[in-house]
């Protein structure tokens, strides 16, 4: 999947990988792998994810089924140009929480010759795509996109339904406030919310 041995060996360059998908899809999951994988190799590793993500851990990168590896959190993602020194792989794990800024970061660490692993949803919960990763996955080199299972159906899942109240684009959590869908499962509950919601305004609730 990923040609990590190169033909021209006197070429030096990096490259950016993306793991991308739904909640519940593996994402850090595969992110943590890799990243253990490159440390097992002796490589140096820095790992870093957004500072507002302290759902299990606020240094740490954890998975939603306990796999975990040290991280820096940082508040935006000029901080990881600074802190990305004399390293062969850089990991950035929820990369759609991170500013615009994170697709040149990305890029200049590449051409730098660093490997750089990032993980992130693809879509937010009303099934656009979620801030940077478009252009990530645009000028990444290797795209890998993973699929949660969809609670309602048992089919594959690319959809992050939010199953709590409220609009904003940023809200945190986990299987109390989201589950996976697929396609069909998703516009399914799309429409049901809508018809909820035109009948309570019409009762003026």
């Amino acid at each position: 999947m990923f040609l990590e041995n190169t033909v021209n060996h006197t070429e030096q360059f990096g490259w950016i990988e993306v793991i991308c998908g739904s909640m519940f899809s593996g994402k850090t999951e595969e992110l943590i792998r890799r990243l253990k994988r490159a440390k097992f190799a002796k490589q140096k590793v820095e790992i870093f994810k957004p500072a507002i993500d302290v759902r299990y851990d606020e240094e740490k990168v954890v998975s939603h089924d306990a796999n975990e590896i040290r991280s820096t959190p940082v508040p935006s993602s000029a901080n990881i140009r600074i802190l990305a020194n004399d390293v062969d792989v850089v990991g950035i794990d929820e990369a759609q929480f991170f500013d615009d800024e994170i697709v040149a970061v990305c890029n200049d660490l590449a051409n730098r010759g660093v490997r750089v692993i990032v993980a992130g949803l693809d879509m937010d919960f009303k099934g656009n795509p979620f801030g940077p990763m478009p252009a990530l996955m645009a000028t990444a080199e290797y795209v890998t996109k993973v699929h949660a299972v969809c609670t309602k159906t048992g089919n594959l899942a690319h959809y992050s339904h939010r199953k709590a109240a409220g609009n904003e684009l940023v809200l945190l959590g986990e299987t109390q406030e989201y589950e996976p869908l697929s396609r069909a499962a998703y516009y399914k509950a799309i429409k049901e919310e809508e018809i909820k919601k035109a009948e309570q305004n019409k009762n003026g609730k």
